[in-house]
């Protein structure tokens, strides 16, 4: 078994490769065969769908529960405010430079090190599966959610997206929901037609003011903003329709068809979700491997960002080396010791459940 700190240095070269190649969401298929010949180079057998990579444990036992190991290797495009190529992962102060070292390459790394670690054992409680995928910074089709009918049964998954490694235990959904008041045109010079401007105004003061009775202990009420406003033609036309962008921030105290539906009974407007697909998520504080981070010393929290955990129907933990703080920034960078860290953390917590 390879020590942690070979693992290590595995790893730092794996994420250095990862980040010389452009991985922009639908654009991963370098990053794809970079890490499926990794696994191959470690004598671990893939599977491959698209730009998703996943592999288990060499003696998988269809008689043990499966925890999931998942994090993305796409990236967003680097923004203007780069200094450095976002494509050269440079070394310098402790620090890997480069697009997708924070977000979530060393989340990613660790956790195939983290995997390889435990690859060979004979003496586990549970399986493991590890999934490297794609399309997430645009939550697309094509990235977890597209593998997970060809998994096997899923006890509950660790997704790695940069948490200082503490523990994410809830994560919030979200909803787009386009909205459309509907009234009838005439000139505005008379009293003719019916404006659906003061139509929706109603439903907007409704979202505005409106409190959900239930509340999430981790977030709070949920949360609801209207966001785009559209409607009318020209200056002397009563717009005949007033349509409406709100963003929904649903928290782990429902699901996105519960708040959808309480929606539709409140409103006159059309209300038209863009998604139901991105739910709340959440892990109870008694899960096992959340009593191992706490007994490591971790924290737990919950995430007001959204990750691939929202596709998943089953206990997920948002964990994993960087700083969510570092995401999508200019010159992102990682600390190298985060990465050692993360894979040492991830090993300790994942050894006390089996």
């Amino acid at each position: 078994m390879a020590t942690t700190n070979t693992l290590y240095l595995n790893a730092l070269q794996l994420l250095k490769q990862l980040i010389s190649i452009q991985s922009f969401s639908k654009e991963e298929e370098g990053t794809a065969t970079a890490i499926q010949t990794f696994f191959s180079q470690h004598g671990v057998p893939t599977q491959r769908k698209l730009n998703n990579i996943w592999a288990y444990n060499k003696y998988f036992d269809e008689d043990k529960p499966t925890i999931l190991l998942n994090s993305h290797h796409d990236t967003v495009k680097p923004n203007s405010g780069y200094t450095r190529n976002p494509l050269d992962p440079a070394m310098e102060d402790h620090k890997l430079y480069g697009l997708g070292s924070n977000d979530a390459g060393g989340c990613l790394v660790s956790l195939i090190s983290t995997f390889l670690h435990f690859y060979e054992r004979l003496d586990l409680n549970y399986n493991f599966c590890i999934a490297a995928t794609a399309e997430e910074e645009i939550s697309g089709v094509n990235g977890l959610e597209l593998i997970i009918p060809d998994l096997d049964e899923l006890e509950f998954a660790i997704v790695g997206e940069p948490t200082l490694m503490q523990l994410a235990v809830a994560e919030r959904g979200l909803m787009v929901l386009d909205c459309t008041a509907h009234g009838k045109s005439g000139h505005a010079a008379r009293e003719e037609g019916d404006n659906a401007i003061y139509k929706a105004l109603a439903d907007i003061e409704w979202f505005r003011t409106y409190k959900f009775p239930l509340e999430s202990d981790l977030f709070g009420p949920i949360k609801m903003s209207v966001t785009v406003i559209n409607a009318g033609s020209q200056h002397n036309v009563v717009p005949a329709t007033c349509s409406f962008t709100v963003d929904v921030r649903v928290t782990d105290a429902y699901r996105n068809e519960e708040v959808l539906s309480i929606i539709r009974e409140h409103v006159s407007c059309e209300v038209v979700p863009r998604s139901v697909r991105l739910k709340p998520s959440s892990i109870d504080r008694n899960h096992p491997i959340v009593q191992a981070g706490l007994a490591l010393g971790r924290t737990t929290y919950g995430s007001p960002t959204t990750s691939d955990q929202a596709l998943l129907d089953i206990p997920s933990l948002k964990m994993g080396p960087g700083d969510s703080a570092r995401s999508h920034t200019a010159d992102e960078f990682i600390y190298v010791d985060e990465i050692k860290e993360g894979i040492e953390l991830y090993i300790q917590m994942l050894e006390s459940i089996n």
